[in-house]
């Protein structure tokens, strides 16, 4: 599945063209990195285990699986490799690690993109409106975990009742996706108890549901507490972050542009970014990471989400002038 939800007059058709060629190097390099730093970290669990020493590459090893799902979202778009099939054998392997199917979660997110902060439409928002506590609990990974076990097993019996997937006719393909991965792991499972290993759980499951916490940072910060509008430059939040972080999230923090022209692969959203914003002195909606946490648990602690306009921002700002203040 591949689409483009692109805005007319931003960027020149020739460029977009320019800047949406893909490239198997950029890609194999930005997985190859990725991967390799998750092998490293294991490392660090292998040589640490036993001692007080393996808490800092297990939560690093965590984290690094945790944010494969930055990859499983560009390999969705088919805008990683300019091969196509490898963009959906890793979109699957990824999906497989992460108990996070790739058909489902690509059906998901294509509704997210055509119907971004609408209520009950955008695939990320068949939720109820946060309060504090179901807020924190989102934010704790809990919340996460338990929701996609529930999916995940329910798939696995043939129920299938959210709209978006019924409308892009995916039930066939997320039931035989489900069946399958839950085949796989109960084969990991069966392994694991006749090699008496404990492997499967100390370098893959343990670290990666303990650490989801790291990771929804950036699924919270990108859209809560702006308006439920159709404007992409008014419902889309960037990050302001540091190269690091931005590697480690596929350039994600340049959400606002990814929405605006999601055909542009993960290693030219810079110079997106810079096009269509920083070119005409604007500024998106963006806060840190630490800013739009301690912002969405002032505004909660408040009121609920329910009690503030679904037109209005309500943590951080929207779109500036690059000469009006900075937020958090």
């Amino acid at each position: 599945m591949e689409e483009t939800f692109a805005r007319k007059g931003l960027i020149a058709p020739e460029r977009l063209r320019l800047l949406s060629g893909r490239s198997d190097g950029r890609a194999w390099l930005q997985v190859l990195s990725h991967f390799g730093a998750i092998g490293l970290s294991g490392l660090g669990i292998h040589l640490a285990w036993g001692s007080a020493w393996v808490v800092a590459p297990f939560l690093l090893h965590g984290v690094l699986i945790n944010y494969l799902y930055a990859g499983q979202h560009e390999l969705s778009h088919s805008t990683a490799f300019k091969t196509r099939g490898l963009n959906e054998g890793f979109g699957r392997l990824i999906g497989f690690i992460l108990i996070t199917p790739r058909d489902a979660d690509q059906i998901q997110h294509f509704a997210h993109h055509r119907h971004t902060q609408r209520w009950r439409e955008d695939g990320e928002l068949f939720r109820d409106r946060f309060t504090l506590a179901s807020y924190l609990l989102r934010l704790s990974g809990l919340e996460y975990w338990h929701s996609n076990a529930k999916s995940l097993a329910l798939y696995g019996l043939g129920v299938v009742t959210e709209p978006y997937v019924l409308q892009a006719d995916g039930r066939g393909r997320v039931v035989l996706e489900a069946r399958l991965h839950l085949l796989g792991y109960g084969l990991i499972l069966a392994a694991s108890i006749w090699l008496h290993s404990a492997a499967a759980l100390i370098y893959w499951l343990a670290p990666m549901l303990l650490t989801k916490a790291a990771h929804q940072l950036q699924n919270t910060i990108e859209h809560v507490g702006l308006p439920h509008s159709d404007n992409i430059f008014e419902n889309t939040r960037s990050t302001r972050t540091n190269m690091a972080m931005r590697w480690l999230c596929w350039n994600m923090p340049y959400h606002t542009a990814h929405h605006a022209f999601p055909s542009v692969p993960f290693y030219r959203l810079a110079a997106l970014h810079d096009e269509v914003f920083v070119a005409r002195g604007m500024v998106p909606p963006t806060m840190s990471y630490l800013g739009f946490q301690a912002g969405i648990i002032r505004a909660l602690a408040a009121k609920d989400e329910a009690d503030y306009p679904d037109n209005e921002v309500w943590v951080g700002e929207g779109l500036r002038r690059t000469n009006q203040p900075v937020a958090a």
